[in-house]
């Protein structure tokens, strides 16, 4: 290991996006696995990271311990479930580190804890870490504000696999409050996330959301502007989940050097002031 190399910390090690960053993590330069963490009870403690991503061993234990390992470490990478994400977060602060969070379904209050955090932390926080989905955002706020909200109705659609526990997902969230931006109205009250009976015409300036969820399927996602007599559309489909794991660890490296704050992709890709 290189003495330049970032140490970096990858919670939910046996999870398949924690299976990912280990791979991506010993692939990249700049990078080495420092640390691997799963919870108390998990049957995956004590096994070596790199038996479990199938890279052979690396001489990295996954532990239950992730005090200890922030405390030497520089960063961490988070895909795990909100109320964890959290408890990292208060952690990543207390060492004053790096935390790349692409946790989903979190609430509001758990937003206000990461951006507690942040006061000494430097957080990175995507509803996707994808170069892709970054850059489908910004066109959508562009769509959204050149097309007339009286003339163009807005919905996005996104499908993922079966597995998955919140709905709609982080990144379609990501794209209506791009959207949102793009029109200059609250996401909040502007959207409709679920149609059934009769439920009359489309409420004109409204956001829709439609999810789809089945298979393997890792993430499909499309903004539809629809007009009078026309249709826009834009779509982006993640065809390997190492896309999020490289958009992550990118994330650490670029936040490695930065102030304590709450960052997001668009800052981490130059693209906040698009």
């Amino acid at each position: 290991m290189s003495e330049n190399e970032m140490k970096l910390v990858v919670v939910g090690a046996g999870g398949r996006m924690g299976q990912t960053l280990i791979r991506v993590i010993h692939e990249t330069p700049g990078v080495t696995l420092h640390a691997a963490i799963e919870r108390e009870g998990s049957p995956f403690l004590g096994k070596d990271a790199g038996d479990l991503s199938g890279l052979g061993p690396i001489g990295v234990a996954v532990t239950s311990d992730p005090l200890q390992a922030f405390l030497n470490a520089e960063g961490v990478v988070d895909f795990t479930a909100p109320a964890a994400s959290v408890t990292f977060a208060g952690l990543a602060a207390q060492a004053r580190i790096v935390h790349v969070i692409g946790t989903t379904g979190c609430s509001v209050d758990d937003e206000e804890k990461f951006a507690a955090a942040a006061r000494h932390a430097r957080v990175v926080k995507s509803g996707n870490m994808s170069l892709g989905v970054n850059l489908l955002s910004v066109l959508t706020k562009q769509a959204a504000r050149a097309l007339p909200a009286d003339g163009w109705d807005i919905e996005i659609v996104e499908m993922h696999h079966k597995h998955k526990v919140d709905a709609p997902s982080g990144t379609a969230l990501l794209l209506g409050e791009a959207a949102a931006e793009g029109r200059g109205i609250d996401l909040a009250s502007q959207s409709v996330r679920v149609r059934d009976g009769h439920t009359g015409p489309r409420a004109g300036g409204t956001i829709g959301f439609a999810t789809l969820r089945g298979g393997s399927v890792v993430g499909d996602h499309s903004v539809i502007l629809a007009g009078e007599g026309e249709l826009v559309t834009l779509s982006h489909s993640a065809r390997d989940r190492s896309i999020f794991a490289r958009g992550a660890v990118a994330a650490a490296l670029w936040a490695r050097n930065k102030k304590p704050g709450q960052y997001s992709m668009l800052d981490v890709l130059g693209l906040s002031n698009q």
